[in-house]
């Protein structure tokens, strides 16, 4: 299960100090008016705006441009686009499931920019629900490994929180809870002075596919090509990828 997330949480901080980083951005700053929107500017009354601005300013965006971002999802600033969630569902090479989530102002663009994209670098798309009954939405929590955080010292704070499970990626820990945990998980690990990398609800698959090295390229490149998209929010995959291939990588 945690293949997909530890490749994602690399790629994120590669994204963070490479030239991906101002469509990184963009994609924060969409994340951030959509959760403004929909729950209001203030923080302490919006988690999901709370983990959208933590998001962003571990990924080094400037205070401005997360405040006008908050203020044009709260509508009080004019600017703001009329995001829709759209997700798309599709196959990869070597069966492997995707879940492509979108936020666009046009839906029609979006879908013949993913479909491109899709198609032409060796995937395919799906008809609704073909593919996302092989996901489970959750609420996901990265954290660093860093001196004196461990797996048990986490399990001993979360659990009573609501985590399932804590899960070892390698440079990080991934603690996995319903989504409704996912501010009492994110909660007490403030509370016990244990910073995070990021607190999302994300799709996490029952079944992976294992990947050899041809395969992950394979697969890797398509959902590179995917997320290259500036509707495109977040790829989830049902690939399983080992700490060998992915050092060969």
């Amino acid at each position: 299960m945690s293949g997909h997330s530890k490749w994602a949480t690399t790629k994120h901080k590669k994204a963070v100090i490479d030239s991906r980083r101002a469509k990184n951005f963009a994609k924060l700053i969409k994340g951030i008016e959509v959760a403004a929107r929909s729950g209001g500017a203030d923080i302490s009354g919006n988690p999901t705006l709370f983990d959208a601005i933590a998001k962003a300013k571990k990924s080094s965006m400037p205070a401005d441009n997360i405040e006008r971002a908050v203020k044009r999802g709260a509508g009080l600033e004019s600017g703001g686009a009329d995001w829709q969630t759209i997700m798309y569902e599709g196959y990869g090479p070597n069966g492997v499931a995707l879940l492509i989530e979108c936020l666009s102002d046009n839906r029609n663009r979006a879908a013949g920019e993913v479909r491109v994209a899709v198609t032409r670098n060796g995937g395919s798309m799906a008809d609704p629900g073909s593919v996302s009954y092989m996901f489970n939405r959750k609420g996901v929590v990265i954290v660093s490994k860093v001196d004196g955080v461990t797996e048990d010292s986490i399990l001993e704070h979360v659990l009573d929180a609501g985590a399932e499970e804590v899960n070892d990626l390698g440079e990080s820990f991934e603690i996995v809870s319903e989504p409704s945990d996912l501010v009492a998980v994110r909660t007490a690990l403030q509370t016990a002075g244990i910073d995070y990398e990021s607190a999302d609800t994300s799709f996490l698959p029952s079944v992976s596919v294992p990947l050899d090295a041809e395969g992950a390229t394979k697969v890797f490149a398509l959902i590179d090509a995917i997320e290259e998209l500036d509707d495109v929010q977040n790829v989830f995959g049902n690939f399983d990828v080992s700490d060998e291939v992915m050092a060969s990588l």
